[in-house]
C-alpha cells in the first residue's frame, strides 16, 4: 500500500515555476536561505488561502481518513498553517499529537493535544504543550510533517537540526508521513545525505 502512496506523491509534487528550478544545484544552506525569505515575504492572506486549500486536500486524503491517531506540527515562521486542520481532525474524532522538543536528547516526542491543552514556546520558539502526555511511536497512524523544501520523490529539507529525520527514522516503516508545503517549496530535486528521511507524499498549494 505504501508503494501506491509513493507513486501518488509523484503526481502531487509537480513543479510549475521556472523560479523554483533556479534553486536546483544549490547547497542545502542556500536553499534554506532562499525558501525562508520566500516564506517571510509571502502575504498572510496568501498563506491563509493556500493553507486552506492544503487542508481540504488533507481531509480528502485516504490515508488521513483512515488514521485514528495523527501527529501534526504547530506552524512556525510562515509554514503551512495547521490550526484549522487540527480543529477539523478533532471534530472527526481523531486523537491528535504534536511534537515536543527534547533538546538535551535532540529528539521529538508526540505529545497529546487535547481541548484544554496550554501551549508554551519550546527550545527553538515552536509552540508545544505545557503538560505532556505522550503517544508511543508505534501507535501513530500518520505523521504530518513540516519542511522548508521537498521534491517529487518525497525527499525533504528541514531547518538543519535533524529532529524530524531522527524522528521519522524511528517510527514503524509502515507508518505514512505527509509533508505540507507551498508550491514554491517544491523543487525538482532536494540535496540529500544518508541521514535524511523522506516523506511518503507531499500535499501543496
Amino acid at each position: 500500500m505504501i508503494k501506491n502512496i509513493s507513486m501518488k506523491a509523484r503526481s502531487v509534487c509537480k513543479v510549475k515555476s521556472g523560479r523554483v528550478r533556479s534553486l536546483t544545484g544549490l547547497t542545502k544552506q542556500k536553499i534554506r536561505s532562499k525558501i525562508l525569505l520566500k516564506l517571510k515575504k509571502q502575504k498572510e492572506e496568501d498563506r491563509s488561502k493556500k493553507s486552506c486549500l492544503i487542508k481540504e486536500k488533507l481531509l480528502k486524503d485516504p490515508v488521513f481518513k483512515k488514521a485514528k491517531r495523527v501527529m501534526f506540527y504547530i506552524a512556525f515562521k510562515g509554514e503551512v498553517e495547521t490550526r484549522e486542520m487540527i480543529a477539523s481532525a478533532k471534530r472527526l474524532g481523531k486523537i491528535i499529537a504534536v511534537p515536543v522538543c527534547i533538546k538535551n536528547r535532540t529528539s521529538l516526542r508526540p505529545a497529546l493535544l487535547d481541548s484544554c491543552a496550554h501551549l508554551k514556546k519550546g527550545p527553538y520558539g515552536v509552540s508545544e504543550p505545557v503538560a505532556s502526555r505522550y503517544l508511543a511511536l508505534k501507535d501513530l497512524d500518520l505523521v504530518v510533517t513540516p519542511g522548508l523544501a521537498f521534491d517529487k520523490k518525497g525527499n525533504r529539507l528541514g531547518r538543519g537540526k535533524g529532529y524530524y529525520d531522527r524522528f521519522l527514522s524511528k517510527i514503524p516503516k509502515d507508518t505514512p508521513s505527509i509533508g505540507l508545503a507551498f508550491r514554491f517549496q517544491i523543487l525538482p530535486a532536494v540535496p540529500i545525505t544518508p541521514c535524511d528521511v523522506s516523506v511518503t507524499k507531499v500535499l501543496s498549494a
